[in-house]
């Protein structure tokens, strides 16, 4: 299963959520910690501490969220 690691609060993390519910992609919510130091889960996960991250399967797209966005579009089909 697709997961994204986020805050609600993020600006960055809003777009990916639109788009995954637009694409109706289900995917689950990993919410971090507002500090960077203590987002552990992200940084095994990307190998660093920046927020969006997208897993999926083998495929991880950290800090990015045009790249995101663009990847769920071209690999789920829909713009």
């Amino acid at each position: 299963m697709m997961r994204l690691y986020q805050r609600e609060d993020c600006a960055d993390s809003k777009p990916v959520r639109e788009k995954l519910t637009e694409l109706g992609i289900t995917y689950i919510t990993v919410n971090v910690a507002k500090q960077k130091e203590k987002r552990r889960e992200v940084f095994e996960a990307s190998g660093q501490y920046f927020i969006p991250v997208l897993v999926d399967g083998e495929v991880v797209i950290a800090n990015d969220p045009p790249g995101i966005v663009r990847y769920l579009s071209e690999r789920y089909g829909r713009t």
